[in-house]
C-alpha cells in the first residue's frame, strides 16, 4: 500500500445533497421544506415544540430560585496545594494569594475570590492569604505551622445618607444582643 493508493471505504464519504437547483432533482424551489412558515426560514427551528404536545419544559415542575446576590468563588483543596508545592509551582516561604495561584495555574475562573478547602493534607508551611476557607482547612494550615487569612469582606450596601439601611442596622442591633445575652457580665 502506498500513500497515493489510501482511499476511504466506499460509502464513508457522500456528496453533499445540492437543494434547490431545478425541480428535476426532487429539492428544487422550496428545497424540501415546504411552503412558508418558521420551518420553511433559514436557520429557525421551533425550540420545545413537540407538535402541540405538553412540551416537556411546561410538563415538569417549578423548582427553587437562582439567587443573584450569590457570590462566585473558585475553589481548592489542600491537597492540590501541597502538590504544586512539591512540584515548584509554589515556593514555600512565598504569601499565597490568588495571584500566585492563577500563575501557578491552579485557578482560572475566580470573579469574588478563592476559597480553601480542607481535602488532602498540607505538610508545608505556608503564609495564605485568600477571600475566605473553611474551618477545617484554616486550622489545617495553623497545624502545618502556617497562617492563614481570610480578606473577603461582605458589602454593606449604604443609604442616600451614606448609613447601612435598615436590615444591616437590624442585624447588627440583634448581633449585638446575642453578645451581650453570651457574655452577661
Amino acid at each position: 500500500m502506498k500513500l497515493n493508493e489510501i482511499r476511504n471505504n466506499p460509502g464513508a464519504k457522500t456528496r453533499k445533497t445540492r437543494v434547490g437547483r431545478g425541480t428535476g432533482s426532487g429539492l428544487g424551489k422550496t428545497s424540501g421544506r415546504g411552503v412558508k412558515g418558521a420551518k420553511a426560514r433559514t436557520g429557525n427551528s421551533v425550540h420545545g415544540f413537540e407538535g402541540g404536545q405538553m412540551p416537556l419544559y411546561m410538563r415538569l415542575p417549578k423548582r427553587g430560585f437562582k439567587n443573584i446576590f450569590a457570590k462566585e468563588f473558585a475553589e481548592i483543596n489542600l491537597g492540590r496545594l501541597q502538590k504544586a508545592v512539591d512540584e515548584g509551582k509554589i515556593k514555600v516561604g512565598e504569601k499565597v494569594t490568588e495571584d500566585v495561584l492563577r500563575k501557578a495555574g491552579l485557578v482560572s475562573k475566580a470573579k469574588d475570590g478563592v476559597r480553601l478547602l480542607a481535602k488532602g493534607e498540607l505538610t508545608s508551611k505556608l503564609e495564605i492569604e485568600l477571600a475566605g476557607g473553611s474551618k477545617r482547612a484554616a486550622d489545617a494550615v495553623k497545624s502545618a505551622g502556617g497562617t492563614f487569612t481570610a480578606t473577603y469582606t461582605k458589602t454593606v450596601y449604604l443609604n442616600k445618607k451614606g448609613e447601612p439601611g435598615k436590615r444591616q442596622q437590624r442585624r447588627a442591633a440583634s448581633a449585638e444582643k446575642r453578645a451581650r445575652a453570651a457574655n452577661p457580665a
